[in-house]
This record gives structure tokens, sequence and C-alpha cells, in this order.
């Protein structure tokens, strides 16, 4: 390959990766700070995870039944988003991303899940008011456990 060809094909591969990298910063540290939190805006978060999340995560946020053990399709059934799941494990930047584009987007590729991305159903409105609405039924102690891991997570990103 000619070296004038072999520097465009870096150059356009850098700038993809820069693109790619860009995006990713936007959605963990833009497009997932919260908004404040009001009536209405838990009002639309309890809609939209009645209407989007409720069948997999239960009604009361309870998950799916031995949530933690593989099904026979080799994937894990889904968790509970109530304090007995590990939803408030993770900061605010990461849960953004897996509702917006999958888990797998965010663990990896090749990872395999039920869990889909909503980006082309739900708006980042309607995102960050479904993860308000979730927080809001957390005791507060766990609230305030996972407002430290997401400090962290942005003091360290």
């Amino acid at each position: 390959m000619p070296a004038d060809r072999t520097k465009l094909v870096w150059t356009l591969l850098g700038l993809g990766l820069s693109l790619g990298a860009g995006f990713l910063l936007y959605e963990r540290f833009i497009a997932a700070r919260p908004e404040p939190v009001t009536p209405e805006h838990l009002a639309l978060g309890r809609g939209v995870y009645q209407a989007h999340c409720a069948a997999c995560h239960g009604a009361d946020l309870e998950g799916q039944e031995n949530w933690r053990k593989r099904g026979a399709d080799g994937l894990l059934p889904a968790p509970p988003h109530d304090e007995t799941g590990h939803t408030w494990h993770h900061p605010d930047g990461q849960l953004f991303v897996m509702t917006k584009h999958g888990t797998a987007a965010l663990v990896g590729a090749g990872y395999e899940t039920t869990m889909i991305g909503f980006g082309e159903v739900l708006s980042d409105t309607e995102i960050r008011a479904v993860l308000a609405y979730i927080k809001s039924r957390w005791p507060e102690t766990i609230r305030r456990r996972q407002a430290e891991i997401t400090a962290r997570a942005a003091g360290a990103e």
C-alpha cells in the first residue's frame, strides 16, 4: 500500500476512534446527567418503567426468579432494580448507557443478554426519568451509596 494511502487509512481510523470516544464521553457525562427530580419527572419515569421495563424487571422492581442463575438459553434472567439487586452498584453514566444501548454496549461485544437498548424507543429525558424513578424506590441509604459510586466514577474517568 502506498505511503499516502496508509497515512489516510490511519488518519481515518484515528478520526473514527476519536468520534467514538467523544460519543461515549457524551453519553456518560452529558446525556446521563440527572434532571431535577420533580413529581412530574418521577411520574414520567413511572410510566416509562411500567410500559418498557416492568415486563422483565417486575412491576415492583423485583426482577425475575433466580436472576443470578443462567437459564437453559445461557442468559441471565432480568435482575431486580430494587435494593436487593445490583443496579445501585453502577454509576449513573453506566446505567444510562445500558438503558440506551443495551448491556452488551457497556460490557463488550459478544456479551449475550436479553437487555436491549432503548435508544430508538426512549428519549434521553425518558431514560433519565425512568432511572430517577427506579432510584426513588430505593431506601435513602442505598441512594446515598449509589450517589457516592457515581461521584467516584466521575472523578476517576
